[in-house]
C-alpha cells in the first residue's frame, strides 16, 4: 500500500528535500492569471506558454485518471561567490553544476519505478518545467512553499533555490493546505531588479527580465538594456540574492550533483571566440546549453558593450 509516509520515505532517499500532496483539480483561478499576463504580452518570445492552455487547467488531460499531484522540490545551493573581475560575465547559480533535468529525470523515474513495485496500480506521469503543468501553481497548491513576489516559489525551510517536480498519479493522499505567504511588505526584490522585470507584486514581465533575455531569447537583446545587467551573461539572480529567505533564514545544504562543473564567471573575449567545438566539450551537460553558442556569444558582447 502505498501511503503519503511511502512518498516521502521514498523522496527522502532519493535526495528531494520538499514533498507535498494536493488533490487533482482543475487549476482555474491559476489559469484565467495566466491568460491575463499573456494577453499582456508578458510571456516575451515564448510562445509555447500560449499552448496547452487545456491541460495547464486540468491534468486529468494529461492523465485520465488523475487523483493527486505530488510536488517535490530539491535544493540546489551551493557555496561560491563572484569576483567581479573587469571582462568577465556571472552565471545564474542554477546553471553551475549538471543540468538539472537530467538529474530529476532520473530520480523520478526511479521513484515511479519503485512504486510500481510496490503497487502496480499506481500510474504516474511526472514533469521537470518541460511539459503544459503548472509547476509553480501545484507546488503552492502542495504546500511546499509560497509564490514570492518575484515570482519564485519560496520555503520556509530553504529559501528559494530549489527546482521543482511534480507527479501526476491515480493514487489519492492525505493533502497538504496550500502554503501560506510570509513575504509580507517586503519589496526587496522589486526595488532591486535593474530592469524593472517585476512590474507588480508577483507579476513579471518577460520582456525585462535578464534570465529571459540572455536564455530564452533568441532575438537581439534590446539597446534600452545597455548597461544595466550588472554582467550577468546567462540567467539572473539579484531577486532571489536579495530576498530575506535567501539571506537569513534558508537552510543551504549542499547537492554534489549542482556543484560547479563550469567556471561561475566566464570569460566574455573567450566566449567571443569560442568554436562550436569547445562550446559542446565545456557545456556538454550544463544548462548553458540552452542559450546555445549563437545566444552566449550575443550575451557576451551585449555586456561588454560591443557585439
Amino acid at each position: 500500500m502505498i501511503t503519503n509516509q511511502t512518498i516521502l520515505d521514498l523522496a527522502r532517499k532519493l535526495g528531494f528535500d520538499l514533498v507535498g500532496f494536493a488533490k487533482a483539480e482543475q487549476l482555474h483561478n491559476e489559469t484565467e492569471k495566466l491568460s491575463r499576463w499573456i494577453e499582456l504580452g508578458y510571456q516575451s518570445k515564448m510562445a509555447y506558454m500560449e499552448q496547452n492552455h487545456d491541460k495547464r487547467k486540468d491534468v486529468s488531460l494529461i492523465l485520465e485518471n488523475a487523483e493527486s499531484v505530488i510536488s517535490l522540490g530539491m535544493n540546489y545551493y551551493v557555496h561560491g561567490s563572484y569576483s567581479g573581475k573587469e571582462g568577465y560575465g556571472k552565471v545564474s547559480r542554477y546553471a553551475w553544476g549538471k543540468d538539472y533535468h537530467f538529474v530529476m529525470w532520473e530520480k523520478l523515474s526511479e521513484m515511479i519505478s519503485e512504486l510500481q513495485n510496490i503497487d502496480d496500480s499506481f500510474e504516474a506521469k511526472s514533469y521537470v518545467d518541460t511539459g503544459p503543468v503548472m509547476d509553480k501553481a501545484w507546488a503552492v497548491k502542495a504546500g511546499i512553499g509560497w509564490l514570492g513576489k518575484h515570482t519564485n516559489v519560496i520555503s520556509r525551510d530553504i529559501g528559494s533555490w530549489f527546482f521543482i517536480a511534480n507527479i501526476i498519479t491515480n493514487m489519492e493522499f492525505e493533502y497538504n493546505e496550500p502554503a501560506t505567504d510570509f513575504c509580507g511588505s517586503c519589496t526587496a526584490c522589486i526595488d532591486e531588479c535593474p530592469t524593472d522585470a517585476i512590474v507588480d507584486e508577483y507579476v513579471l514581465d518577460s520582456n525585462k527580465c535578464i534570465s529571459n533575455l540572455t536564455i530564452e531569447n533568441k532575438g537581439d537583446i534590446p539597446e534600452k538594456f545597455k548597461g544595466y545587467f550588472e554582467n550577468w551573461i546567462f540567467g539572473c539572480d539579484i531577486c532571489q540574492d536579495v530576498c530575506p529567505w535567501n539571506d537569513k533564514f534558508a537552510f543551504k545544504k549542499e547537492r554534489s550533483e549542482f556543484r560547479p562543473v563550469i567556471n561561475i564567471e566566464l570569460n566574455l573575449d573567450e566566449v567571443k571566440n569560442m568554436t562550436g567545438s569547445r562550446f559542446k566539450q565545456r557545456f556538454a551537460v550544463s544548462p548553458i546549453n540552452r542559450a546555445r553558442l549563437k545566444g552566449l556569444k550575443r550575451n557576451a558582447g551585449f555586456i561588454s558593450g560591443n557585439k
